[in-house]
């Protein structure tokens, strides 16, 4: 198992990742319970595969729990399905001293989030992350919300996690898109802020999407992409300054998420799609040299390039980055 710690101060917190770990979640999740009972909010794909395992181990160790199992997909991240998880925990008599678990990717580690965030003005949650994304990216950093009409993740707080705990096992069931969706996140990271990454994924790319990547590796590779991310929220927790730099390529991401209706792409999708328009007017803009060009735009093609977005969408898709949370001016 291996640990990354997000340094926050009062709100520090660590990420433990390895194989086959959800079985052993009781061992992490007791230290931090005042009494001996959690709430946990799943999607209806992960409770499935991984909540009888969750719930077993937890209530072998004398902890009791209650599970609210929500529809899977974007559109669960959104008014009606956060009214519905907040009156849930409410009538589960949840606490702020109690822990609520986010069992799922990242859908349902932002609404929890951000349910977490508001629920008596503030309780603990566990964020447990069961997609590539959310393990990368979604689940370090506080950053919680649901969508808008206006556009994706307009409502929001920061809500930094007890805990997050993270079992690479849960990647062997992902089928193939939700891997290269992931994958956007991790090939964001390697450009960014870490060149060893960025040419381990030239090497090595084809092996993670279909997972024929070792244990051992693909430990490394999520540890290697969580430091990253730690590190950033580190340093700027909320969002003031260098940690803009995470969203590469999400800005116009996002636009295309909400221009379509959170219906045509996965997040990650949006995200290539954003990315290599980003290349495109770095280069314009000189600030992207040509061979870093070929190699960044290679890296994201071998992901492979959604297609279906036509002409008369680029306009919607522009008035949709007008509206992004961090505009200014």
């Amino acid at each position: 198992m291996k640990a990354v710690d997000v340094n926050l101060g009062e709100r520090a917190y660590q990420i433990h990742i390895g194989f086959g770990l959800i079985a052993d979640a009781a061992d992490f999740i007791a230290p931090l319970l005042k009494r001996q009972r959690v709430a946990i909010v799943t999607d209806e794909n992960v409770a499935d595969l991984h909540l009888n395992t969750l719930v077993e181990g937890l209530e072998a160790a004398g902890i009791s729990t209650a599970s609210l199992t929500l529809p899977a997909g974007e559109s669960t991240k959104s008014w009606p399905h956060f009214e519905r998880t907040v009156e849930w925990l409410l009538s589960e008599k949840i606490e702020r001293r109690d822990v609520v678990i986010a069992l799922g990717g990242g859908v349902i580690g932002d609404l929890v989030g951000f349910a977490a965030a508001v629920l008596r003005r503030g309780i603990r949650f566990v964020q447990m992350p069961t997609s590539l994304l959310a393990q990368v990216d979604s689940s370090v950093g506080g950053k919680t919300g649901i969508n808008a009409p206006h556009g994706k993740n307009l409502i929001g707080a920061f809500h930094q996690p007890e805990l997050v705990f993270v079992d690479t096992d849960t990647l062997r069931s992902l089928p193939r898109g939700e891997l290269v969706a992931g994958m956007a996140e991790v090939v964001k990271h390697g450009i960014i802020r870490d060149s060893e990454l960025f040419y381990f994924l030239e090497a090595h790319i084809e092996e993670i999407t279909d997972m024929s990547i070792g244990a051992d590796a693909l430990d490394w590779l999520i540890a290697r992409n969580a430091g990253i991310k730690a590190a950033v929220v580190s340093a700027d927790e909320k969002e003031g300054g260098v940690r803009a730099i995470l969203n590469y390529g999400h800005t116009i991401g996002h636009a295309i998420e909400a221009a379509t209706n959170y219906t045509q792409y996965r997040h990650g999708e949006a995200v290539i799609l954003g990315a290599l328009a980003v290349g495109e007017i770095a280069a314009q803009h000189g600030v992207l040299a040509a061979d870093v060009r070929m190699r960044h735009d290679a890296l994201w093609k071998r992901l492979g390039v959604p297609q279906g977005l036509t002409s008369v969408q680029a306009e919607a898709i522009l008035q949709r980055t007008r509206a992004d949370k961090k505009r200014v001016g």
